[in-house]
């Protein structure tokens, strides 16, 4: 069925669109779903140009070959295709067929899709479980230090927790998608001899107000490392990150020798 261009502008959000069942197409203000065009699209695409695998679309899903990439819902309405995630991104379609795909990625460039004649491309996608970057097993970090004539045994306990933060990136075909890591809650802990001086856990949330609450979102508590022992008391390091990205905020932690904390902020 041939689709005339439309919104080239992609990236627009429609709040509260759910991709797919009746329910969705029910919701006020919104255009029915495209069914016929749903049923077009199922199966496995692969990117013209490439020759690459693009995504699997079984039911209202689109899973792809990264298994770092967490499936999405979809729905199709009036010559657009909706993905929801976190958020709601919508691609123009061009044109929609039993063997080709054409529409606008999020940038506005032309993506072209053919489908996958091979069965061998099913085992693309036989491994559901998506992928996570963060540590799978408590992390121990101690260090003895010596000030003033006493002896300090500091501990770090990064610990992970099924806490999910979603990041969007983009396939090379312009395509939102999540990756999902699961964010750590950082234990640290001073001991002057056998006395316990300073006990906490810190998760990202410990940050706020320091670290904008915007790059929390989509941030985890990366890591902590004892730094020093000097007259101010004991200093630790917490490095607040987006996942694969560069941007980092690192926030100094530092406990007196009394057991009272300080934080500051140190470097983004």
């Amino acid at each position: 069925m041939k689709r005339g261009a439309i919104l080239i502008g992609a990236g627009l959000l429609l709040g509260g669109c759910a991709g797919g069942g009746n329910g969705a197409s029910g919701k006020v203000g919104l255009p029915p779903e495209d069914e016929e065009a749903k049923r077009a699209l199922q199966g496995i695409w692969i990117n013209k140009e490439t020759e690459t695998v693009a995504f699997y679309v079984k039911a209202d899903s689109i899973f792809y070959p990264d298994t770092a990439n967490a499936p999405v819902r979809f729905a199709i309405r009036e010559d657009t295709l909706y993905m929801t995630g976190a958020e709601t991104t919508a691609y123009p379609i061009d044109k929609i067929g039993r063997n080709f795909f054409k529409f606008h990625s999020a940038m506005g460039d032309i993506v072209e899709l053919v489908r996958s004649g091979n069965p061998a491309d099913s085992f693309y996608f036989t491994r559901r479980q998506a992928v996570t970057l963060t540590y799978n097993e408590v992390l121990k970090k101690d260090t003895v230090v010596y000030y003033g004539g006493e002896r300090y045994h500091c501990y770090v306990y990064v610990n992970p927790s099924r806490l999910k933060v979603h990041k969007t990136n983009y396939t090379d075909e312009g395509i939102a998608v999540e990756n999902v890591y699961y964010d750590n809650v950082i234990h640290i802990c001073v001991y002057k001899g056998r006395t316990c001086l300073f006990s906490r856990d810190y998760s990202k949330k410990s940050f706020t107000g320091m670290v904008p609450e915007s790059f929390l979102g989509q941030a985890i508590l990366s890591n902590m490392e004892f730094d020093r022992a000097d007259r101010d008391g004991c200093h630790f390091n917490a490095t607040v990150c987006i996942p694969d990205d560069a941007g980092c905020y690192m926030v100094g932690i530092c406990v007196d020798y009394a057991g009272k904390p300080e934080m500051e902020l140190l470097e983004y």
